[in-house]
């Protein structure tokens, strides 16, 4: 029998090794979802971009809520528990009614100056509500002495992605959304642009709009028909598409990972 020379061995192995520390490493992202019908488990896009990545979805979208919704289970402590907001590494917000999000003439300067429940009467509010308690929750983690964040200068870096609607149909929320996100520097998943087609043009075959062709049910805006929820499923083309579309954007914003809190060096 042949023996193989020991360097060849290695070039064999090698790179297989790195491919599964780069997987491991990886693996140890999580993810939180906030959203509703466009986000919620049904649909798939959040869980193939997380599987793309290597990393864990907690999806907690449901169908028919609203970003209130989500700043009340907040309030009452129900969107992610304390261990949770320990691991998470970026909180994503897809709710996406076609609303303005960014006015920000009715904002409080702290996040305990809202008046809680929220209802939906303020949308811009309820999300400067969600942004602000998560941004605050997280540099007070610097405090908790059972963090490994404990005493650090920053506490846990507070990482917030929002996303555009999934067409370009919505042209109030993904304008504001927008807006939104260059005021505070987070980056914005921008399905709109990279969704493959646009409100602009009709299907040169079927002359309607193409978000049709990918729905099983529609909305009317301006007095234009569009596609309105995709086709559920991590095997829809849509979903699969979304995915794709999220997990670069995160890619953009996570490296390979490297816990830098594994250790209490930044301690004082």
């Amino acid at each position: 029998m042949k023996r193989i020379p020991l360097f060849l061995l290695v070039l064999l192995i090698f790179p297989a090794i790195v491919s599964a520390q780069h997987k491991a490493s990886n693996e140890s992202y999580t993810f939180l979802l906030t959203g509703a019908s466009f986000a919620s488990p049904n649909n798939g896009w959040f869980e193939v971009g997380c599987d793309i990545l290597g990393a864990k979805p907690v999806n907690r979208a449901i169908g028919g809520e609203a970003i209130a919704d989500a700043a009340n289970r907040m309030v009452k402590g129900t969107l992610y528990t304390k261990a949770e907001l320990e691991e998470i590494d970026a909180l994503v917000i897809m709710q996406v009614h076609d609303k303005d999000v960014f006015d920000e003439s009715q904002l409080s300067d702290k996040y305990t100056d809202y008046q809680t429940p929220f209802d939906r009467s303020n949308y811009a509010a309820a999300y400067d509500y969600v942004i602000k308690r998560y941004m605050a929750e997280c540099y007070n983690l610097k405090f908790d002495e059972g963090s490994k964040y404990y005493n650090t200068k920053y506490g846990k870096p507070a990482v917030v992605v929002l996303c555009t609607d999934w067409h370009d149909a919505r042209v109030t929320f993904n304008t504001s959304v927008r807006k939104l996100a260059a005021k505070w520097g987070f980056p914005v998943v921008e399905f709109d642009q990279f969704i493959g087609f646009s409100k602009n043009t009709v299907h040169p075959v079927t002359g309607e709009q193409v978000s049709l062709l990918f729905t099983g049910d529609k909305q009317t805006i301006d007095g234009v028909t569009y596609g309105w929820h995709p086709e559920n499923g991590t095997d829809a083309y849509i979903q699969r598409r979304m995915g794709a579309i999220f997990a670069d954007a995160m890619q953009k914003i996570f490296p390979i990972k490297h816990d830098v809190f594994a250790k209490p060096h930044f301690a004082k």
